[in-house]
């Protein structure tokens, strides 16, 4: 699949597998938006793939939030016209007994892990 400018939002992309797939992506021609919480680790991002000759947007915001979604969607539609692709990789997994009764945090997994892949499909399918 040729990649040149391709649109693809990639969420959980501040760390890990976010990141190294938004690099990936960039150094292959994607134009890549960058969505996460963590805004400086957005910005360092975009500037290493600058660096890397690459194109990135960055989009803060929290998956479990699908107005933060559809801003994302927006602001990647008003800087390139389209989005082509989402990578709803943003996912976490609480690590504790299940005898621990952690409800917190089995609804905060339910949040990113569940209601984030649908609020990203939600925003970028209409588009």
């Amino acid at each position: 699949m040729e990649l040149k400018d391709k649109v693809i939002i990639i969420t959980g992309a501040s760390s890990g597998i976010g990141e190294a797939t938004a690099k990936k992506l960039a150094k292959n021609g994607a134009k890549v938006v960058l969505m996460a919480r963590s805004e400086d680790q957005l910005n360092t991002l975009k500037k290493d793939i600058e660096k890397d000759h690459g194109q990135a947007l960055v989009a803060v915001g929290d998956v479990t939030k699908s107005n933060d979604f559809k801003t994302a969607v927006e602001k990647t539609v008003k800087a390139y016209g389209k989005v082509d692709g989402l990578i709803n990789n943003a996912g976490l997994m609480p690590l504790s007994f299940v005898e621990k009764l952690k409800t917190e945090e089995w609804d905060q997994m339910v949040d990113v892990n569940i209601k984030g892949v649908l609020n990203g499909v939600a925003s970028v399918l209409p588009n």
